[in-house]
């Protein structure tokens, strides 16, 4: 008997029929031996039409019960999905997030989990129930209703996984797995079999949208195995697993591409101590998440600072470095919307050179000028113009080898 955490994301339950199929195969894991709990999504647009609905309401609304509002959407597949067990004859529970124990930190939209009490869960479990859990939500110290924000259910999979110490945590999407690129941008991309945790947190932050960037972090920290995998197919995905020794053959394992991307100028900034700070300080303060950060040392005592912020804070950040600029006796404050950043990850990087110069090699020879260059143990990082992201994602994709047969 294997304890096996399954989530199911918004359109594998986006209709009473894709809840019927999905209950389908919870039960045939259930009649196989195995414990079943399953963490649910609101159904595809559900949360969408409810964050519309409460703008309705209020042009800014109150963030506290924004987040008791969209806690609905994963209580109704919850429900459901217990309703349809039921009617078949089988023993089932609805759990929503507090009731799971799912504690959460005061942040609403965004709310981190603290810790998970999970005994209830396990106490159904030991009773023969198919426990299911609404995802994305939690309870704050005070009881109150929070949500995790985009994609949170994978993160409250993983946490409930890691709190019953399930054997593993499987992530059905609409996707059949982790593939070495998007597949609409580049028709050659094949689906990966084994990834490390370090690779797909790579992945995550860069753009993939397969997982979400907490719930790989969960996974690697708790050591729980993740199998990403179709609600549509019985075919194997992809294991999310610890780095072995076999995973560094491949110098690069895949390609991403972010397009939500900003970058800002500050140009002729003073080369002193804690200018860096004068500038950066005031962006945190607002919780504006800086990405890329470059500085060009200027003759004279002056530097170019650079940064790359999303499009999102785009606006807010252009604003506070212009105040900054003025403050810190800048010249001028430059700034860009038309740009992407694509990144070539693998563990292989670790015991292999000339990773970059095949990277610079393969972009020049389509002419893709490089704006900015990032990188760490396993990744590198180029930001270029907008227009050129798709070919670049193409062109890099066959410059490492990751073209499949289709």
């Amino acid at each position: 008997m294997a304890l096996r955490v399954q989530k199911y994301g918004g359109t594998s339950v986006a209709d009473i029929q894709r809840i019927s199929r999905v209950a389908d195969r919870v039960i045939k894991a259930h009649e196989a031996g195995d414990q079943m709990v399953v963490v649910l999504s609101a159904m595809a647009g559900v949360t969408d039409k409810l964050i519309s609905l409460a703008r309705q309401a209020a042009i800014t609304p109150d963030k506290r019960e924004l987040d008791v509002l969209l806690a609905t959407g994963e209580q109704t597949t919850a429900a459901l999905m217990a309703i349809l067990l039921k009617s078949r004859g089988y023993k089932a529970r609805s759990f929503l997030g507090f009731q799971a124990g799912i504690h959460t930190d005061q942040t609403p939209g965004k709310a981190r989990i603290l810790d998970i009490d999970a005994q209830k869960v396990k106490k159904a479990l030991d009773q023969g129930h198919i426990c299911v859990v609404a995802g994305f939500q939690g309870a704050d110290n005070n009881g109150d209703i929070t949500t995790l924000g985009r994609g949170g259910s994978d993160t409250s999979a993983v946490a409930i996984a890691a709190s019953l110490k399930a054997d593993v945590c499987e992530i059905f999407t609409d996707v059949d797995g982790v593939y070495t690129t998007d597949p609409r941008i580049c028709a050659k991309a094949r689906k990966i079999d084994r990834i490390s945790y370090e690779e797909m947190l790579e992945m995550a932050v860069l753009g993939a949208k397969v997982l979400q960037i907490r719930s790989v972090d969960f996974a690697k920290k708790y050591n729980i195995p993740l199998h990403v995998r179709s609600s549509f197919k019985e075919e194997e995905g992809t294991m999310v697993v610890n780095e072995s020794a076999d995973m560094e053959s491949a110098v690069v394992s895949g390609i991403t591409c972010d397009m939500n991307e900003t970058r800002i100028t500050l140009k002729r900034v003073p080369d002193q101590p804690g200018i860096s700070a004068k500038i950066f300080g005031p962006l945190a303060d607002a919780e504006i998440m800086v990405d890329m950060i470059i500085q060009n040392t200027r003759t004279g005592g002056e530097t170019d600072l650079t940064f790359t912020v999303t499009k999102d804070d785009f606006d807010r950040a252009l604003q506070i470095s212009e105040a900054v600029a003025k403050e810190v006796g800048a010249e001028e404050v430059l700034s860009a919307k038309d740009i992407a950043k694509v990144s070539v990850i693998g563990l292989g990087m670790k015991s292999h050179s000339g990773v970059a110069a095949t990277m610079f090699k393969a972009l020049a020879e389509e002419n893709i000028n490089i704006r900015l260059i990032s990188t760490s143990e396993i990744r590198i990082s180029c930001v270029i113009l907008a227009k050129y992201a798709e070919l670049a994602v193409r062109t890099l994709h066959a410059a490492f080898g990751l073209d499949g047969d289709n």
